[in-house]
């Protein structure tokens, strides 16, 4: 692993995560950030996955947790609420090969194939599955622990305070 793999890692996580925040109506103010935690988190799970050698489970779980402690931090920079940049960053880690190879085999199993390789497919379609439904789930807990942990701190960020 090189730095340049790391920047083109991070830079594509970035793209892909303002593509996500601009069709699901994240405020433009709030595009670079969104971008920022996407590289971040991206580039954590890379990184986690290539020099640690953690699965990818366990590793997406971590970044979802850099992306959901950033974001409840950034927050009141960008003044828009936590999951709006949070969200949009964690879609590019979404296991897109797994979803893919799991159909690909669904689709094998229900072809006319002999009995080995129905077994064999049907063992792909459910470690797929298996895979893909773990790293999002864990995904989702990993970013809501700290909008959980920090109480109304995201909450507050979008409220102006009032002077009594």
């Amino acid at each position: 692993m090189s730095v340049p793999d790391l920047f083109q890692d991070g830079f594509f996580a970035a793209v892909a995560a303002i593509g996500f925040g601009s069709i699901s109506n994240v405020p433009v103010k709030a595009f670079s950030g969104c971008a920022l935690l996407a590289a971040v988190g991206h580039v954590t799970r890379f990184v986690l996955m290539d020099c640690v050698s953690w699965s990818i489970v366990l590793a997406s779980f971590v970044a979802s947790l850099v992306i959901g402690i950033a974001s409840v931090s950034c927050a009141k920079w960008w003044r828009c609420p936590a999951e709006s940049l949070s969200f949009p960053a964690l879609l590019p880690m979404i296991p897109g090969m797994y979803a893919y190879r799991m159909m690909e085999s669904l689709v094998r199993c229900l072809t006319d194939i002999p009995e080995e390789e129905f077994h064999h497919y049907n063992y792909l379609l459910c470690y797929n599955c298996m895979m893909c439904l773990a790293i999002i789930i864990v995904l989702v807990i990993g970013v809501t622990i700290p909008l959980f942990l920090f109480g109304n701190a995201p909450y507050e960020v979008t409220r102006r305070k009032r002077c009594r």
